[in-house]
């Protein structure tokens, strides 16, 4: 009877080395390979929190539809069976390509064309539909070692799989970011990626594949390769393009610490603007107007012993400092990075006045609810300030709950004060009354005034890179016993633009209350951008 011709994938052409080591290779790719996929996915989840600020939406986004594109995958891989392994080395070449790419186009996409919210879903559906297309390959490759039966090949694969994606979950956030940073990270991986993938198929399962498919393959990877170490020769260059498209040619400073990106702007007698994470923190055309209602207004009364939570640029802590009956000031800050640059730069050391030679501040590197739980003492402070970022961002929701008034409360002296940056009024008063309800909740009373910004709110870079600036900032001041009354102190010092007359039209600027608002707590966020 004659020899029936037989497919690629149907080969039973001996391997390279015994079934129990092949099998033993197939199983630590798919390690290496599941550690690679989840290094993706936490990429483009960072990359959709940094580029657009919502975290939970964005990472959510990002989660389901790559796990959508999954099974997606996983559906048509099944066609792809008969020629597993040329299939398999196919789609590994192609996820290590364009998951090494995508952090640099995804910020090309948020230079160059003002968004990355298309791109973010297209390279999540991409980039599942590849990884779930791998299982089903190896699957039938695994099978292709030694005949076993289902349930068994399926609980080893899994284990693999689980476990590679363990390694890149802690290899992500520990080595990746703080040694390569969000560009060259996905780079180096999808390197690993490539040549994984490309050596199991090339080398254990050459002989499922015809010289053609040797050739492609081969091909392929080298392709893979060459434009993976390309686009890293470039990335520095093309970091410092994405910057200048961002934040314009006056960028002076840039750096990555290990909480955030801090650029520091104004070359050539500009302005100077400090940015985190890419939005806008100081500019020094407003930043009087901001730091002065912040912190003023909270220093009429007893100001012996002050705590500023936040506020690493220094520019509270010198309008606190101007008082010379303050005698100790505590400023807790989460970057040390950002107070390294406020206490070394010239240009931000000028505006913060030197602040951190002054002895009579004390900064503690610390994420200020775990502070107040953990460290400030009951009763200790007259005035609270805190000038933390937006309630809006999905990081600092906490810092605008009830638990953390509460606590913040708790370290409130008898007739203290805290001044509370409660976020844009205008355009999101909701956001700025839940802030009023939330202190509320905690026990505390408060008054609240709005201050317009230099020019009612001028737009940031072409919208490009930045959140707009502020064309207003919201303000609550509280107390236990009673809201405090919006004064000056008698004694205050000069002040560049808060007068009692602007503090006045101040608190008569922030508009009704809405109805039904809520307060915030760590169970129930009510902060919605």
């Amino acid at each position: 009877m004659p020899r029936q011709p037989r497919r690629p994938g149907q080969s039973r052409r001996g391997l390279p080395v015994r079934p129990a080591t092949g099998r033993l290779l197939v199983l630590a790719t798919v390690f290496v390979c599941a550690a690679c996929g989840l290094v993706y996915e936490l990429e483009l989840v960072a990359l959709a929190s940094y580029l657009a600020g919502d975290s939970v939406t964005q990472a959510s986004v990002v989660l389901s539809v790559m796990v959508f594109a999954m099974g997606v995958g996983s559906l048509l891989a099944k066609r792809l069976r008969p020629r597993a392994a040329a299939a398999f080395g196919l789609i590994e070449a192609a996820l290590a390509l364009v998951g090494g790419l995508s952090a640099m186009a995804l910020y090309a996409c948020f230079a160059w064309v003002g968004h990355s919210q298309v791109a973010l879903v297209g390279f999540s559906l991409a980039i599942g539909v590849l990884i779930g297309a791998e299982v089903p390959l190896l699957m039938t490759l695994i099978q292709r070692i030694r005949r076993q039966d289902a349930g068994g090949a399926v609980a080893d694969l899994f284990a693999a799989d689980y476990v590679g994606a363990l390694a890149g979950g802690l290899a992500f956030p520990f080595l990746l970011l703080p040694w390569l940073g969000q560009i060259a990270g996905p780079l180096a991986t999808g390197a690993v990626n490539a040549v994984a993938g490309g050596a199991l198929v090339l080398w254990l399962f050459r002989g499922d594949l015809s010289r053609r498919d040797r050739t492609y393959l081969l091909a392929g990877n080298a392709l893979v390769l060459v434009l993976l170490l390309l686009a890293a020769v470039l990335a520095p260059a093309f970091e410092r393009a994405v910057r200048r498209e961002v934040y314009g040619d006056e960028v002076r400073v840039a750096l990555t610490t290990g909480v955030q990106e801090v650029v520091l702007t104004g070359r050539r007698g500009e302005p100077l603007a400090l940015y985190l994470d890419g939005r806008l923190r100081v500019s020094e055309r407003d930043e009087q107007r901001y730091h002065e209602s912040l912190v003023h207004p909270a220093m009429a009364g007893r100001r012996e012993r002050v705590l500023i939570l936040g506020g690493g640029d220094g520019l509270a802590a010198r309008e606190v400092l101007r008082y010379r009956d303050v005698r100790e000031v505590v400023l807790v800050e989460l970057d040390p990075g950002v107070v390294r640059l406020a206490r070394t730069d010239p240009e931000l050391s000028a505006l913060n006045g030197g602040v951190f030679a002054d002895p009579r501040l004390r900064v503690v590197d610390a994420e200020a609810f775990d502070w107040l739980r953990r460290s400030a003492e009951p009763g200790a402070y007259d005035v609270i300030v805190s000038d933390l970022p937006d309630p809006v961002l999905t990081p600092s929701v906490k810092l605008y709950s009830q638990e953390f008034y509460a606590l913040a409360a708790r370290a409130l002296a008898p007739g203290g004060r805290l001044s509370v940056h409660a976020g844009a009024l205008r355009g999101r008063p909701r956001v700025y009354w839940t802030v009023e309800a939330t202190l509320r909740a905690a026990g505390l009373r408060a008054t609240g005034f709005r201050v317009p910004g230099r020019d009612g709110g001028r737009e940031g870079r072409g919208g490009r890179g930045v959140l707009p600036e502020a064309g207003d900032w919201g303000f609550w001041l509280a107390a236990r016993a009673a809201p405090p009354r919006l004064a000056l102190p008698a004694d205050a010092p000069r002040l560049r633009w808060l007068t009692p007359a602007a503090l006045r039209e101040a608190g008569a600027g922030r508009g009704p209350r809405p109805a039904k608002v809520r307060p915030s707590t760590l169970v129930h966020p009510r902060f919605v951008p």
